[in-house]
């Protein structure tokens, strides 16, 4: 039982030292992946279920195999150190500065109700 403990504890300090450092999907543990903020028990699960049948050959795989792991979920998980294959997420929606309209939103025409 005690010898359980230490191993636990142990395994959470590495994942805990190791999350500052990229961690790759293909190679994580499930407690490599726990450790990253966004990646709880069930998500850890699926990413290590959907690796059996293969490892992810890039970001767009990891998304297509995993449920629940979309653009910007992927986003935020590379942000937190989640990486395939090495490489970073790449795929983020780009950020609209501030006063800069919205190109995929159409403004409606105003019209003159003056008379």
């Amino acid at each position: 039982m005690m010898l359980k403990k230490i191993l636990a504890v142990s395994a959470m300090l590495l994942a805990a030292a190791s999350s500052w450092a990229a961690i790759d999907a293909n190679k994580a543990s499930d407690a490599e992946l726990d450790a990253i903020k966004g990646v709880g028990p069930s998500l850890s699960k699926r990413i290590l279920d959907a690796r059996k049948n293969g490892n992810f050959k890039d970001w767009p795989d990891l998304m297509e195999r995993v449920k629940g792991v979309k653009e910007s979920k992927a986003a935020k998980l590379s942000a937190e150190g989640l990486t395939v294959n090495g490489q970073s997420f790449g795929g983020a929606p780009a950020k609209v500065a501030k006063g800069e309209p919205k190109k995929d939103k159409v403004e409606p025409k105003k019209t003159d109700t003056r008379q």
